[in-house]
């Protein structure tokens, strides 16, 4: 006698006969006349086909009324069908999120947004993204999200930003790098969706236009961070849109983007102004008018970063300087811009009154007399930072610290500083720590001997990349050093020997905790055996590519009070298996060792030492 059953109940009928007709009405079911035998395979074939003819209309039902984040995850990874349909699904429309929404005594967590997913290349695709939409639901949420390098035909799409926008109301950041197929369509789902939405970061985005940026300024009105870097179809409507509907924002980047102006970078500016803490502005076609508005409402910024404006001219940063706005301003950075002259430097350090931190990178038309003149205007300035700015020369670094209280000072690439005797008396500077000059080649002996008479109180001395520095020019400074050296970096100073290591050691042992030698093919176990001798809270130690030996190495070993962290010998050739048990000895205090090319180290031993040292990191 044929029977009407559900598939879903077909198991229960094992018991009431082996031979069963079974009959479903044609507008929703098929007809099967096959007989039903009692086993294994044929009782999972009928589950599959219910699985397969149940219709959309009812697993939603389904899907909506299941308790939770775990539940969902599970029937996600039943098909690719079923996760199809459970990301269609909004995160409100489940009846567990009405639920709570009508208990205002229930907590959720799962709207708080904890987690943190990174896709990058071949891994970002639609369907990862739709099952981080679902997996992620029952686990803290979703609250960070960076996809990075997805270009490939597999790519991320609209349709896997839709399934996150979703699925993740509670995402407050995210960050889209290279993703050339995701276009204003996705990003304003996310705007309509995820309205808790911070930070946002578009890279290499050619597809989302001003569209997608108004949607993002309509909806999230707790926007804080946004970044756009090299996206053609984003311009000035798209800024004008942030600026007048997003009044939390405190930091702001642009860079190559083309269609940015005036009118997006002024609007920008003067309706956020009284949050908008950090600024960066990068290879952009404004003008002078847009530096005048940032100097005039940039009253609540603080960090500024200006490059690459070629439109911008004297004029542009005298007015920024002279505007007065800029009186919280602490940090300030200028790379390849024309504009900056000695005039428009002056201006600035005059204009900037809390002005702590300046770095000048590529400013080809500054010279001595405008860095000593922003150098005395700017009283508030602690750390100069200069960069392949080669009309300096060594009397205007000498001019700077001569005038005016910096406790750090950076040159690099300045190759306008030229070796100058000076007899002239000078005024120590008692403030400055911190001395870096890397990769100036006519920085000598006579240079270091006017910094050890100028700067007493010296702890970071870096004079990596000077390759003309000898041990008489070097000696001086090392002794004129009363406050005691911290940090030490030689690196690349080929004529150093180790005399300079010695007096080094001697002088400055109790207060050295960084010492690089990378690169002083002069230097031998003499160093090592003085530095085991004297050193007390050595943590950082890098020998690389000297001419050390295992007699050094074991030196260092024996040194009880030596607590070393970080440990290189890469390139010594010099450093062999015989090291085995030195190094082992040292590795009781490392968290990073490196050998690399050391010739004389075979494999065996590296595999020995990473079974010892489990908890170092080694490089081989």
């Amino acid at each position: 006698m044929p029977a009407l059953v559900n598939y879903v109940d077909l198991g229960r009928l094992c018991s009431i006969s082996s031979q069963v007709d079974v009959f479903y009405p044609p507008r929703k079911r098929a007809r099967i006349t096959a007989p039903f035998v009692v086993g294994e395979t044929l009782f999972e074939q009928s589950k599959q086909a219910s699985i397969d003819v149940l219709p959309d209309e009812c697993l939603f039902e389904i899907f909506k009324r299941l308790p939770g984040g775990r539940e969902r995850s599970s029937c996600a990874c039943v098909s690719k069908h079923w996760l199809m349909l459970l990301i269609s699904i909004r995160k409100g429309e489940y009846e567990s999120s009405k639920a709570v929404k009508e208990n205002t005594d229930s907590v959720s967590d799962e709207d708080d947004g904890y987690l943190t997913r990174c896709l990058e290349g071949k891994k970002a695709t639609d369907m990862r993204l739709a099952a981080v939409a679902v997996g992620t639901t029952g686990h803290g949420g979703l609250g960070k999200l960076s996809i990075r390098g997805s270009s490939s035909s597999s790519g991320v799409t609209n349709f896997g930003l839709s399934a996150i926008a979703r699925g993740c109301p509670s995402l407050k950041a995210l960050s889209l790098w290279n993703v050339p197929r995701v276009g204003d369509e996705g990003l304003s789902e996310i705007a309509k969706e995820c309205h808790l939405l911070e930070k946002l970061d578009l890279c290499q985005c050619p597809s989302v236009s001003n569209k997608g940026l108004i949607a993002i300024a309509e909806n999230c009105p707790n926007l804080t961070s946004l970044s756009i870097e090299s996206c053609p179809k984003i311009g000035n409507e798209g800024l004008q849109a942030i600026g007048k509907l997003c009044p939390k924002l405190q930091a702001v980047s642009v860079k190559d983007c083309l269609l940015v102006g005036d009118h997006g970078v002024s609007s920008l500016l003067s309706s956020t102004s009284s949050l908008l803490s950090k600024v960066k502005f990068q290879g952009l076609n404004i003008t002078d008018f847009s530096l005048a508005v940032i100097g005039h409402y940039g009253k609540s910024v603080t960090n500024l970063m200006l490059s690459g404006l070629e439109n911008v001219s004297e004029k542009g940063f005298w007015v920024m300087g002279n505007a007065q706005g800029l009186q919280k301003l602490v940090s300030l950075t200028i790379t390849s811009c024309r504009g900056v002259t000695d005039v428009s430097l002056e201006a600035m350090g005059k204009g900037c009154a809390n002005l702590k931190q300046m770095c000048l990178r590529r400013c080809c038309f500054i010279s001595d007399d405008g860095l000593v003149a922003f150098a005395k205007s700017a009283g508030s300035l602690e750390s100069l930072q200069l960069e392949e700015c080669n009309r300096i020369t060594q009397s205007g670094t000498i001019g700077v610290l001569s005038n005016c209280s910096l406790k750090s000072l950076t040159v690099v690439k300045c190759m306008g500083i030229k070796d100058i005797s000076s007899e002239v008396p000078l005024s120590c500077c008692n403030s400055l720590k911190s001395l870096s000059v890397r990769n100036c080649p006519g920085f000598g002996t006579a240079g270091l001997a006017v910094v050890g008479r100028l700067c007493p109180q010296l702890q970071h001395v870096d004079l990596s990349g000077l390759c003309g520095i000898t041990d008489a020019g070097l000696l001086p400074l090392l002794e004129s050093c009363e406050a005691g050296l911290v940090k030490v970096n030689l690196s690349g100073c080929l004529n150093l020997t180790d005399e300079v290591v010695l007096a080094l050691t001697r002088l400055h042992g109790g207060t050295l905790e960084l010492l690089n030698l990378d690169g002083c093919r002069r230097i031998t176990d003499a160093s090592l055996m003085a530095i085991a001798e004297s050193c007390v809270f050595l943590s950082d130690l890098d020998v690389s590519r000297s001419a050390v030996t295992d007699s050094g190495v074991a030196a260092l070993s024996r040194a009880e009070q030596l607590n070393l962290q970080v440990l290189s010998f890469s390139g010594c050739s010099r450093v062999s298996n015989k090291s085995l048990p030195s190094l082992k000895k040292l590795g009781k205090t490392l968290l990073g060792l490196n050998l690399q090319h050391c010739n004389s180290i075979s494999s065996r031993t590296f595999e020995l030492l990473v079974e010892t040292l489990w908890k170092c990191d080694i490089l081989f």
